[in-house]
């Protein structure tokens, strides 16, 4: 036990000095740029591309929020902390192999605590002026938890960027014809999240990418020895360990290689050998009719009882049997803001109507199935279902359609975007108020547009078959004509 205390102390300490050197490294690479980026220095190129985040997007966004000064001044600067704190998680990756999973939760423990700083200010000023973007900041700064998501960190922070979409709709609508700084705010705030997905799509598209042996040196600071005392507090790891030997041939003891002579005398008198036409033979030891198992019975019988084995050995060829298929049980709950409705099957009323705008809905094979969504909802994933059938009021993000078959879609209200990706039958129907709703699709079939059209409903097909030509400047692509 005492061992135990001891370990999470040293890794306690090591942690405060993680924090105290990081932030020293990011205050110098941002200011006074002391610290030496690229091939020289040594640092992974996506730290450099997120210093390139932090420099433009962020610095946009700080400089909006102290125009408007106040709390979102306030909040902002607690904004650029968390960052910063990230900032140093992302660094140390970059000279460290992916740590055991204790030793990690520590090593993010500053950014949770600074997520949870912003969001406990949102509680404490609910009486704000600004506590809509108070709000904005503190429903959507979880995403800044990517690093401990794996494998998909990108769609992560677009679900946490969805839920400041609410918000920020109100502080538009607020100051929009009153106040242009306020729409600059949201804008440069929006634009965090949305460069964050883009560099984590091409830096981390599955997870954190932990130090590898391209960038496991980690970055030398100008007039600082690249070697230090243990003893001293440098964040930095040694070197890594020299590569090992080149891979030589697989040898037995008893063999050695053999040189270029040896193996021609040994091809030499190969040929020798095969060209002795008929003398070839003389070595041949001559068996007489007795020992010929043809033509001795006797012997034929004693090879039979010898090979033979009795039918109850011998194994019958038998084709392999599929694994039998897992059962789930089927799941309907609400796991913090998403909703789960799971393994599904022969239901045909399933309804969730407690919902609110920064939930999320994720229907996740289910067949032979109706779901009714009522009220508002952020985002609606149907992946990999069949014959599934969904009606929902308003969603104010986007409903995508994956790996599935058979789907129908009855839009109520109003919903911006319908993706459909890998599906083979699907038939939207959409509303009066959805009319200018926008479909995206790849690699699908058999889809149908119904909109309404004198109390009933017109089918348009979505085109699959497209024709590309040159028109002498650029390609001009367009829909196929329909074969009949």
């Amino acid at each position: 036990m005492a061992d135990t205390h001891g370990l999470m102390d040293r890794l306690e300490n090591a942690v405060i000095r993680l924090e105290s050197v990081l932030s020293k490294s990011y205050a110098s690479s941002l200011g006074e740029n002391n610290v030496v980026n690229g091939i020289n220095g040594g640092i992974a190129p996506y730290m450099e591309a997120f210093d390139s985040l932090l420099t433009r997007t962020l610095e946009e966004y700080l400089k909006n929020s102290k125009i408007i000064g106040g709390d979102v001044e306030t909040h902002a600067t607690m904004v650029e902390n968390a960052f910063k704190a990230e900032r140093s998680f992302l660094l140390y990756a970059s000279q460290h192999q992916k740590p055991p999973q204790a030793e990690e939760a520590l090593i993010l423990k500053p950014i949770s605590e600074r997520i949870l700083e912003i969001q406990t200010y949102r509680e404490k000023n609910r009486g704000s002026k600004m506590f809509n973007h108070l709000s904005a900041i503190s429903e959507s700064i979880p995403a800044l938890g990517w690093v401990a998501m794996s494998p998909k960190p990108g769609p992560y922070v677009k679900e946490m960027a969805d839920a400041a979409t609410f918000y920020t709709n109100r502080v538009l609508k607020d100051y929009k014809n009153s106040d242009a700084r306020h729409v600059d705010w949201v804008k440069s705030y929006l634009s965090i999240w949305s460069e964050l997905q883009v560099y984590i799509k091409e830096y981390h598209t599955t997870g954190i990418s932990w130090a590898n042996t391209v960038f496991s040196t980690p970055p030398i600071a100008k007039g600082e020895p690249q070697e230090q005392n243990a003893t001293s507090g440098s964040c930095h790891p040694p070197p890594p360990p020299p590569p090992p030997p080149p891979c030589l041939s697989i040898l037995s003891d008893s063999q050695s290689p053999k040189s270029k002579d040896d193996a021609s005398q040994d091809r030499s008198a190969l040929f020798a050998q095969l060209n002795q036409g008929e003398e070839i033979t003389k070595g041949l030891k001559h068996v007489s009719d007795d020992q010929k198992t043809h033509k001795n019975p006797k012997l034929r019988g004693q090879a039979s009882q010898n090979r033979s084995p009795s039918k109850s050995h011998t194994p019958s060829p038998t084709s392999p049997k599929a694994p039998p298929l897992q059962k789930y049980s089927p799941v309907l709950e609400l796991e913090g803001k998403k909703w789960r409705v799971e393994y599904q099957e022969g239901i045909s009323g399933l309804v969730i109507d407690e919902t609110e705008l920064k939930q999320v809905a994720y229907i996740f094979k289910c067949k032979n199935t109706t779901v009714h969504i009522k009220g508002k909802i952020n985002s609606i994933i149907i992946d990999n279902c069949r014959k599934l059938g969904l009606v929902f009021d308003d969603v104010v993000g986007i409903v995508e359609v994956i790996n599935s078959r058979d789907v129908q879609i009855q839009v109520i209200g109003k919903v911006p975007t319908i993706s459909i990706n890998k599906t083979d039958g699907c038939h939207v129907y959409l509303s009066e108020h959805s009319i200018d709703c926008e479909i995206v699709s790849a690699k699908s079939s058999e889809m149908n547009i119904l909109v309404p059209h004198d109390g009933d409903y017109k089918e348009f097909p979505v085109p699959e078959q497209f024709k590309t030509s040159w028109d002498g400047s650029k390609l001009v692509t367009e829909p196929a004509e329909m074969m009949g």
